[in-house]
């Protein structure tokens, strides 16, 4: 048990250290707005089955999506859940490709129970990412624009049993980080004509409150039903945002265009999530999400006419041919697909970019132990509507993460 503990808190430091400090360098021109790129939501099991987490409960799960889910942890048990993703984005419009990859830090997340039936969970988690560049060149002028940062949510969370068949839970998560901006702007006459550049930075910091409701029905022969709910409100943050513009010449000569400094609230709206699901103890669960967040009613300095409502379709299906299969390994594997239609939250032209995808998974269980290692793959793709000027983003992710179980507070009579 020291050693375990020694280990987990070593990979809890690094994780830390590199989701403060890292990023995930894969272009995309969509980060130029609001907050960024948002990043999909859920651990890798979840993200192998479409995403789907809100009415998913399990023992050796975490599902951040509905905190009221963590009340099924066991007794004595104790869950650490660590993860990297690798992504490439493929980009394409009328007239040219584009492509680039990065590997980063996803999450980190664990979770105990106090008693039975009252459980806690706390982890790291990101939620946007704002890194892109872009560069044009004619005859006349050359422009730059790039970005970077992101921002990232810690959440501490606790769920209790009410009774037999009900569950609610609560999230507390700290939102943090920054994104950083900049567009230049070179002409070829830089002798008799003033060059042009702006930065923009957009620091966001506050705490916000999740709730989450679960109904478990155990209906004949191990087959179960599940339905759960989670609500965020809407939440003014802290925020800074900065605006320098300026001029330059090639002697060396500069002069402030602008300066704004706007230390006004930044209002993020809440998310309503409603989740089913059905299935089969040890052998095999399907379930369907629907998340809506009015993102038209957000108000981020700086990029106002941005955001547009969205509502999302999550599902998927997780299958085990024989958990505990004594003589073939492949049998004892979990198995998961899943599918995503969403509307993504940015609105650009007058126009509202659009996503869907595809996901598989698969559950590697250690021997003798509840501990297993997760892989998932998505492909994901952005665009606009038929014959749109919005360019085409094929997004695509494979990650891996170590989801380990283990009775940490059992003194054992034999080593």
């Amino acid at each position: 048990m020291r050693h375990k503990l020694i280990i987990v808190i070593f990979i809890s430091l690094f994780s830390f250290t590199f989701s403060a400090t890292g990023q995930k360098l894969v272009n995309s021109p969509y980060s130029r707005f609001n907050i960024g790129t948002l990043e999909p939501a859920g651990s890798f099991r979840s993200l192998g089955m479409g995403g789907i987490g809100t009415s998913m409960r399990d023992n050796s799960s975490i599902y951040f999506s509905n905190p009221a889910s963590y009340s099924s942890l066991d007794t004595n048990s104790f869950i650490f859940d660590f993860g990297l993703d690798y992504s490439m984005n493929f980009l394409s419009d009328s007239v040219s490709d584009f492509s680039s990859d990065d590997m980063n830090f996803d999450h980190l997340m664990i979770g105990f129970p106090i008693t039975k039936g009252w459980g806690v969970a706390a982890g790291i988690i990101p939620l946007s990412n704002g890194y892109y560049k872009m560069f044009e060149s004619n005859e006349s002028y050359s422009s730059y624009h790039a970005g970077d940062g992101g921002f990232t949510n810690f959440f501490l969370g606790s769920g209790i049993k009410i009774n037999k068949n009900f569950s609610a839970g609560v999230n507390m998560s700290f939102l943090f980080g920054q994104v950083n901006r900049i567009n230049q702007f070179d002409f070829a006459d830089y002798y008799n004509v003033f060059n042009n550049n702006s930065t923009e930075k957009l620091h966001l910091g506050g705490i916000n409150f999740d709730y989450g409701i679960q109904y478990t029905a155990s209906l004949k022969n191990d087959y179960f039903l599940n339905a759960g709910i989670s609500l965020n409100s809407g939440k003014y943050y802290n925020s800074k945002f900065e605006h320098l513009t300026i001029s330059y010449t090639a002697y060396g000569t500069s002069d402030t265009i602008s300066y704004v400094a706007d230390e006004s609230s930044a209002f993020i709206p809440g998310t309503l999530r409603l989740g089913i699901s059905f299935g089969k103890k040890n052998k095999f669960i399907t379930g369907f999400d629907f998340v809506s967040t009015k993102w038209s009613k957000s108000k981020i300095p700086g990029t106002t006419g941005y955001a547009a409502d969205t509502r999302s379709l999550l599902f998927g299906a997780e299958f085990i041919p024989d958990k505990f299969s004594n003589y073939s390994f492949l049998k004892r594997l979990e198995y998961r697909i899943g599918g995503h239609i969403e509307d993504n939250y940015l609105i650009i032209n007058g126009e509202q970019v659009k996503e869907y995808g595809a996901s598989i998974g698969i559950g590697i269980p250690m021997r003798r132990s509840l501990s297993k290692t997760n892989l998932f793959f998505d492909f994901t793709r952005k665009n606009g509507s038929a014959g749109s000027i919005l360019h085409t983003e094929n997004y695509y992710t494979m990650g891996i993460s170590l989801n380990l179980y283990d009775f940490w507070f059992i003194k054992r009579k034999f080593d």
